[in-house]
């Protein structure tokens, strides 16, 4: 009888966390605060702005930008007889909300509540976001990939300067060693010249995206291997870079994949892929003026 209640009882809380969602104009979801601190039990609205502040350092250390997420905003509420006032408030994704209750009073029972909701609501949008980005077509996959393998390239260079790395020809000899573990041996002269590239054409653009997941991983790995193992030296960078490389070539063999200098050279370069869908975008917005 007791677990039968407390059942009735979350799924009323679900079914309140779900009713208290608005839309904006773009379609998007979110939660206004003052709405959410009455449901998770803070009678002091000013208890709950100090867990919105605990969210938003939450949000800082994990990368993100808490605009995205945490937005002030003004938000009619109820103060009896049928009116209402504005008052100073925030818009919150479900991001925000998940984080939020993870900071929240855990003595409060319907926080554990809270906590369910929104962790399955997030899991949910990652499924989604996984499912939409396998629907994407294959040069969409390259440009995502490629822009990310950007990124972790730069922080790569700056985490194997720390070691030691700190010249144009250090980093093309530290990237060489990756790419030998990776290529079963091949430095990136090899990669090219295997590939029938131009002179002009760097390898990484004429990567399909599987090639290209396979070097983010490589990248991403390499970087927290020489953090975590505290590298100080460009020869322990170096050994340390190919054994990632090898690593990820070993598992790929593993799993029955295609080693990675099999993959097939995809026609189009990223510069063009690029400008297409820069030139898609544009007309996009002129189609919506």
């Amino acid at each position: 009888m007791t677990m039968k209640k407390e059942l009735i009882t979350e799924q009323r809380h679900h079914q309140t966390f779900e009713d208290l969602k608005h839309l904006d104009a773009k379609g998007e979801e979110f939660w206004y605060a003052r709405a959410l601190a009455k449901v998770l039990d803070y009678a002091d609205y000013r208890n709950f702005v100090a867990v919105i502040e605990k969210a938003k350092k939450a949000c800082e250390v994990s990368g993100q930008q808490v605009s995205d997420h945490i937005v002030e905003v003004n938000e009619m509420v109820s103060i009896g007889s049928g009116a209402q006032r504005e008052m100073d408030s925030y818009a919150l994704s479900r991001h925000a909300c998940y984080l939020i209750v993870q900071n929240a009073d855990p003595t409060k029972p319907v926080i554990a509540n809270g906590q369910v909701y929104f962790a399955i609501q997030a899991r949910r949008q990652e499924l989604a976001d996984d499912d939409a980005f396998k629907a994407l077509e294959e040069d969409k996959k390259r440009l995502f990939l490629r822009n990310e393998l950007k990124i972790h390239n730069k922080q790569l260079v700056d985490t194997a300067a720390q070691a030691g790395v700190d010249s144009n020809l250090d980093f093309a000899i530290f990237q060489n060693y990756g790419y030998k573990g990776l290529y079963g041996g091949l430095d990136a002269k090899g990669i090219h010249a295997t590939k029938g590239l131009k002179k002009s054409q760097k390898i990484l653009d004429h990567m399909g995206s599987t090639e290209l997941a396979a070097n983010l991983f490589r990248a991403t790995q390499a970087e927290e291997k020489l953090k975590r193992d505290n590298v100080q030296t460009k020869t322990d960078a170096n050994n340390t870079h190919y054994q990632v490389g090898e690593k990820v070539r070993q598992t790929i063999q593993e799993l029955g994949g295609t080693l990675p200098e099999a993959l097939p050279t995809p026609k189009k370069g990223i510069a063009k892929i690029e400008s297409e869908h820069n030139k898609q975008l544009k007309s996009n917005d002129e189609a919506d003026e």
